[in-house]
């Protein structure tokens, strides 16, 4: 079966089974009893479809199931199971063609960077999967390799997945598909190069180098379709939200919104694919990161605006907030919305940072996702004369990913000071709040000027007496 008929049995599955569950309740079944069975039958084939699939179609997957969290619990059950799997399963590619694509990339000669290399992978992702091995020198390693041809079947599955995106609503309430996956597509082409990939992180691994909290793997090589890093153990942040403690929960939460505040500070950069594969809780209690292939570059940090707005909405000025969502393109010039009403649809929205402490949950995101997701109600009527500029769209997507997975750990911490540090703008300036964060941003160690080119950063190691290669390390 092609990769475009696969996708067209996503939704001709669906109207089949709608069909069925008509007939189902038309005979007599309880259509509560209905609706949950079609709800897991769906879910399962999008699993194995798009897992199947794996390029674009995988990758929005991923993107998708951090949303799940905005669904009613009755609904989200199925689909967390089978999106959650999304994020760290796929079918494997042959050892065969991996030791193709190693040679290719590598050189003919690249058992002989390796003390030991696994076979079998350890995880798979949208363009590529992981396999863990022993560098020449003695160190454990990931290594990350691109399935070959990912590029056209990435461009290729988004662009079939664009024509099905009305199916999709079903996952977030007022989820707006399409732009989602332009911007997916608009990214293509950086993720599929990994030196861009090492680039990017071998920057993260040096601003966060002795940071308390937060840990990224080194660099070891690299080339356009294969990444080396140095090996990361931990518990996945996906376990943390299946069977994590309460403190587990509170912690990592705290992590992640650290890294979210601080990465455009301290790296230049803003990490922008948030879903729990990509975080590991380490032995240390720090907060491991993996995968830099999407990120967000942000050499002056993240926008000013963003914190001056809040910091204005929270203070109830509404005419101030309207006149500077305007300067920014929120709000095009010849759009007239009321400045009172513009401050109701943001002011829920920034309840994390309106207190001391906050507890995201599941129940706070749906009821933020019925609130501006029900065309009925006055602030999905207002949202829909708003505009999102370009400039924003990334950090907006990251920002509603990032709380998604919040929401998901159900985690409580101090997100107003977290922002208050780190984000331009929202401290009032002048104030001590402001002094602490123009100390925080002086604390910048890297940015993308200080990695050297990939062609420079490629290590040869000679094999030791004792090299082993395809089997498992020890």
């Amino acid at each position: 079966m092609t990769r475009s008929a696969k996708l067209a049995t996503l939704p001709l599955g669906v109207a089949g089974r709608a069909t069925l569950g008509l007939g189902k309740r038309l005979g007599g079944r309880p259509a509560e009893l209905v609706t949950a069975e079609l709800q897991a039958r769906t879910a399962e084939q999008l699993f194995q479809v798009l897992g199947q699939l794996k390029g674009g179609a995988m990758k929005f997957g991923q993107a998708m199931s951090v949303f799940e969290a905005a669904l009613p619990e009755e609904m989200a059950a199925p689909y967390r199971a089978a999106l959650t799997r999304l994020q760290e399963a796929g079918p494997p590619l042959p050892a065969a063609a991996v030791h193709k694509v190693l040679a290719s990339e590598l050189g003919t000669d690249w058992r002989g960077r390796f003390r030991s290399f696994t076979d079998t992978p350890v995880a798979a992702a949208s363009i590529g999967q992981v396999h863990r091995a022993v560098w020449a020198d003695g160190r454990a390693v990931a290594v990350k390799i691109q399935y070959p041809g990912a590029g056209a079947a990435l461009l290729g599955d988004l662009k079939q997945l664009g024509r099905f995106a009305r199916m999709f609503s079903v996952l977030s309430p007022g989820l707006d598909v399409k732009p989602l996956l332009a911007e997916l597509t608009a990214r293509v082409t950086e993720e599929l190069d990994y030196r861009l990939e090492a680039q990017s992180q071998a920057c993260f691994a040096m601003a966060y180098d002795g940071d308390p909290e937060i840990s990224v793997p080194a660099v070891v090589d690299d080339s356009e379709r294969v990444l080396v890093t140095e090996w990361m153990d931990g518990v996945a942040l996906s376990s943390i939200i299946r069977d994590g403690t309460p403190e587990q929960r509170d912690h990592a939460a705290s992590q992640l919104a650290y890294f979210l505040f601080s990465g455009p500070v301290l790296a230049g950069l803003l990490h922008a694919d948030p879903h729990p594969g990509n975080f590991r809780l380490l032995a240390d209690g720090r907060l491991g990161v993996i995968d830099f292939g999407a990120v967000n570059r942000l050499p002056d940090g993240a926008p000013e605006p963003i914190g001056r707005l809040a910091r204005l909405a929270l203070s109830g000025e509404a005419g101030q907030v309207l006149s500077a969502l305007r300067e920014e393109g929120f709000v095009k010039p010849e759009v007239e919305v009321d400045a009172v009403a513009v401050l109701s649809y943001l002011r829920p929205l920034l309840e994390p940072v309106a207190q001391p402490t906050f507890r995201f949950s599941r129940e706070w995101l749906r009821a933020q996702a019925v609130r501006l997701g029900d065309p009925r109600s006055p602030a999905s009527q207002l949202g829909r004369q708003l505009n999102l500029p370009p400039s924003y769209l990334l950090i907006h997507r990251v920002t509603l990913g990032t709380i998604g997975v919040l929401c998901q750990l159900n985690g409580q911490a101090r997100y107003r000071d977290l922002m208050q540090q780190w984000q331009p703008g929202f401290a009032l300036p002048g104030s001590q709040s402001a002094e602490a964060a123009a100390s925080s941003a002086g604390r910048r160690v890297s940015t993308l000027a200080d990695i050297p080119d990939a062609e420079q950063t490629a290590i040869v190691l000679p094999p030791p007496d004792d090299t082993v290669l395809g089997q498992p390390p020890a």
